[in-house]
């Protein structure tokens, strides 16, 4: 399962709807690729379409989408926002990753 904290909820539903998507029926597609300084990194964004291989789940009011590859690097995490000084933006707490880059948006295992 994937969380969401309150303040990524309300980010989330607010950039949903400014982008035209429906927070009540859409969803967020989270996702890892193979990429980024410390070997895999973080994909989010909106969706409407499932695939067959896709997991679901909702919590805090938000839709989640993961396909089943990524979600084997993704249990338990808790998505966040982070918008203080240093601008990160969404954050992904990931009990999974071993190391992170200083950016936060790369991990490896």
């Amino acid at each position: 399962m994937i969380k969401v904290s309150e303040i990524a909820k309300t980010k989330v539903t607010q950039l949903m709807r400014e982008e035209g998507f429906d927070p009540s029926q859409d969803f967020v597609r989270v996702g890892v690729k193979s990429g980024g300084c410390s070997g895999l990194s973080y994909d989010l964004h909106f969706d409407h379409t499932t695939h067959p291989d896709d997991k679901l789940f909702e919590d805090n009011d938000v839709k989640i989408v993961v396909d089943k590859k990524s979600f084997l690097y993704l249990v338990g995490t808790t998505l966040e926002y982070s918008g203080g000084l240093n601008g990160k933006g969404f954050v992904f707490n990931n009990p999974n990753a071993n190391r992170t880059c200083g950016c936060g948006e790369s991990f490896s295992l």
